[in-house]
């Protein structure tokens, strides 16, 4: 029977960093209990792609209310059945694109809201991080196809990648894996996804590693 080190690991990277499909090839793996973020149900979504300044608020709103509900619903009850749980998402990714699209009035307000929600959440005891470079970036989102995300510019991809590694470059209390995703392809090749399955199954201490497959 196979051993786990943690109970909730969690998968994040920019958009079109392959979380969604790496978290569900875990799961499936593993017998993990799985959560994906449900951000294609969100109206919003396809007009904030048209009009940030305008939808860029009740966007993040939004998302922040379903991410809540869901990790409260899945993550805080027990599941004797499931070794441990992976998600395609982290809770503070919210803050990370909050920062990124709102105003400084708008983020103001948004932040103390999201307070009052991350403290009632669990953790992730693993953090994962997808590194892969803008071009890869736009290389993937053009392959899955989905049509409000084609027009995403490269200038915001980079901005919420800075984003993502600046809020990893201040964690002190957490263990965050970088893997740096540039030349593998999970999705396409086979062989490379056990790699990245040790990678995320193994142990580390607090800190922030930095790997390379």
């Amino acid at each position: 029977m196979d051993t786990y080190h943690y109970k909730y690991i969690a998968i994040e990277g920019n958009i079109g960093a392959g979380k969604t499909s790496l978290a569900t090839r875990l799961a499936e793996d593993t017998g993990a209990r799985l959560i994906l973020e449900q951000f294609e149900d969100n109206s919003f979504l396809p007009k904030f792609y048209e009009d940030q300044e305008r939808y860029a608020f009740p966007l993040e709103l939004s998302f922040l209310a379903d991410r809540f509900h869901q990790l409260k619903k899945g993550v805080s009850s027990h599941d004797l059945f499931s070794p441990f749980t992976v998600a395609d998402y982290f809770i503070h990714k919210s803050l990370i694109f909050a920062r990124k699209t709102l105003n400084d009035e708008e983020y103001k307000l948004y932040f103390t809201m999201f307070g009052i929600i991350d403290s009632v959440l669990p953790k992730p005891e693993l953090l994962i991080y997808l590194y892969c470079s803008v071009d890869r970036l736009h290389a993937n989102i053009r392959k899955r196809g989905r049509s409000y995300e084609q027009k995403i510019a490269s200038e915001y991809l980079q901005k919420i990648q800075d984003g993502y590694l600046d809020y990893i470059r201040k964690q002190q209390e957490m263990r965050i894996v970088i893997i740096d995703t540039n030349n593998i392809d999970f999705v396409e090749n086979p062989e490379d996804y056990p790699k990245l399955k040790k990678i995320i199954l193994d142990e580390y201490p607090v800190g922030v590693h930095r790997i390379t497959p």
